[in-house]
């Protein structure tokens, strides 16, 4: 009698000892599941930017991974400079503002092009002719799996006169490196070796 006495003690031990492991598994499992859930929460409210707008309201942005977006603002910086550097109009001043700003995006090679034009005499010709010019952009390719990056332009040029207007097929190759962001360059690149492939006449049709 005091054997199975002894022996159900024993096993009531035993079942203690089980549901004693058990149940600290079980707490140890929730104590994970809670962490990894916070870590992830934490993860989550990380992403998120609060914006005051004008000091009046907080406004919610999310963030993302920059790099995911330097391909589009490559393409961006590209055809930002082109549109700048290409769009004439008959005006001195005009001229030289745009392409000053244009300049902000490249290096010393688009400078030397721009002065090549102008010893040529190409902008007094817009002037005093009341030429306008004015660019689209057709496609930018660029290859982004070797950097620097390499960039072509293609893009069509329409040049205005009085008496006729000109369709020019315009190539244009570069390279890019990353730079600086600022005002001046917000996508934070800069054109090297800009190079003309390509400009020649297509059409001209009378006014």
């Amino acid at each position: 009698m005091e054997f199975k006495i002894l022996r159900n003690i024993e096993n009531s031990f035993r079942q203690i000892r089980l549901f004693t492991f058990a149940f600290a598994l079980l707490c140890f499992g929730i104590v994970g599941v809670v962490v990894y859930k916070s870590y992830e929460f934490a993860e989550e409210q990380r992403q998120k930017i609060y914006v005051l707008d004008n000091g009046k309201s907080l406004m919610v942005a999310l963030s993302q991974d920059m790099s995911l977006n330097r391909p589009v603002e490559a393409r961006e910086h590209v055809r930002r400079f082109h549109e700048l550097f290409f769009t004439v109009a008959p005006d001195k001043n005009a001229i030289e503002s745009n392409v000053k700003r244009a300049f902000n995006l490249a290096d010393q090679s688009a400078f030397n092009y721009y002065k090549d034009l102008s010893e040529k005499g190409y902008y007094n010709r817009i002037i005093s002719g009341n030429i306008q010019q004015r660019i689209e952009i057709d496609s930018v390719a660029a290859n982004f799996d070797s950097y620097p990056y390499q960039v072509q332009t293609f893009a069509k040029q329409f040049i205005y006169r009085s008496s006729n207007l000109t369709k020019r097929s315009l190539i244009t190759s570069c390279m890019l490196v990353n730079s600086v962001r600022s005002d001046n360059n917000p996508q934070g690149f800069t054109i090297e070796k800009f190079n003309v492939i390509e400009n020649k006449d297509l059409e001209t049709v009378d006014r």
